[in-house]
C-alpha cells in the first residue's frame, strides 16, 4: 500500500475537533481483553484506527514509541532478534537524526518503522495543515534517507480527534493507538522489574496491541520473559498485519446523521 499523504480535507471538516478523552484503562472482559479499547475500536474503526485487533486473531502486537534515544534500544532490538519478533517501533524526527543507524538496523531486521510525527505535538491543538506536515515531515525524511516509505501513525500523547483521525486516514496511512500501555515512560521514575513484569504479564490478551517505551530500563530488562509469557499463553507475536481501511464518504454520511 501507498500512501498518497493527499492534502485536500475538506470533506472532513464537519467532523468533530475536539479531543477525545481514551485510556486503555484496566477494567477487563471475561476473555482479559481491556474493555475501553474495545468500546473505541466500534467507534472509531471506521477512521481507519485501531486501538484493539479482533477477539479471535489469535495474535498479539508489540510497538514501542521512540522519541528519544536512551540507550535500551540496542537491547530491545538483541532480545527481538533473538527471539524472532518483529516489533512497530514509532519514531520521532530527532530519534531518526541522532541514530540512523539504530532505524536502519530496525529495518534490516523486519521490524516496522512507523510515523510518530517530527515535533511531537498534539495534533488536536493544531490546524489539520499543520498536523498533517507534522506527520509530512518524517515520512519524507525516510522515504529520502532510508528509501523506507511509513504507513502507521501513532499520534504523540495518543490524542485524536475525528477530524485528526479522518485526515490521517485520508493520507494513507493507519493509525495505531494501544489496548495496553503503563507509566513506563518517565527513566527517573521506573516502578522496578518485578513490577514492570507483574503489569505487563496481568493484562496480556488475544488481540492486544502494547504499547512499550524504548526510553524504559524496565522494558529493555522484561522483555524476553515477556515474550515467553505471551507465547506460552498460546499467542502468536506478529509482525503488524492489520488492513488499511480506506475513507468513506464523510460529507455523505455527516449529511445522513443531521438529517
Amino acid at each position: 500500500m501507498t500512501t498518497t499523504m493527499s492534502t485536500d480535507f475538506d470533506k472532513i471538516g464537519a467532523l468533530g475537533s475536539d479531543q477525545v478523552k481514551w485510556g486503555p484503562g484496566v477494567l477487563v472482559d471475561e476473555a482479559n481483553r481491556t474493555t475501553e479499547p474495545q468500546v473505541h475500536q466500534e467507534e472509531y474503526g471506521q477512521y481507519g484506527a485501531y486501538f484493539i485487533a479482533p477477539a479471535d486473531c489469535g495474535k498479539f502486537y508489540l510497538t514501542f514509541d521512540e522519541g528519544y534515544e536512551n540507550g535500551y534500544t540496542p537491547q530491545i532490538l538483541d532480545v527481538l532478534k533473538e527471539k524472532n519478533v518483529s516489533a512497530v517501533f514509532f519514531v520521532t524526527l530527532p530519534f531518526v537524526k541522532s541514530s540512523p543507524d539504530l532505524v536502519r538496523r530496525m529495518i534490516d531486521e523486519g521490524h516496522v518503522v512507523g510515523n510518530h510525527t517530527s515535533h511531537h505535538w498534539n495534533p488536536t491543538q493544531k490546524s489539520l495543515d499543520d498536523a498533517y506536515a507534522d506527520i509530512k515531515e518524517l515520512h519524507d525524511y525516510m522515504l529520502e534517507n532510508f528509501d523506507y516509505e511509513m504507513t502507521l501513525y501513532r499520534p504523540p500523547e495518543g490524542a485524536f480527534s475525528e477530524q485528526t483521525l479522518a485526515m490521517v486516514q485520508q493520507t494513507g496511512y493507519t493509525t495505531v493507538l494501544w489496548s495496553f500501555a503503563y507509566k513506563d515512560w518517565d527513566p527517573n521514575n521506573q516502578p522496578g522489574v518485578d513490577a514492570a513484569r507483574e503489569r505487563t504479564e496481568k493484562f496480556i490478551h488475544e488481540g492486544a496491541i502494547y504499547l512499550l517505551h524504548a526510553v524504559s530500563h524496565d522494558n529493555a530488562e522484561i522483555l524476553g520473559d515477556l515474550i515467553d509469557e505471551v507465547r506460552a499463553r498460546g499467542l502468536e507475536i506478529a509482525k503488524w498485519d492489520l488492513p488499511y481501511v480506506p475513507p468513506a464518504d464523510v460529507s455523505s454520511s455527516q449529511s445522513s446523521s443531521d438529517d
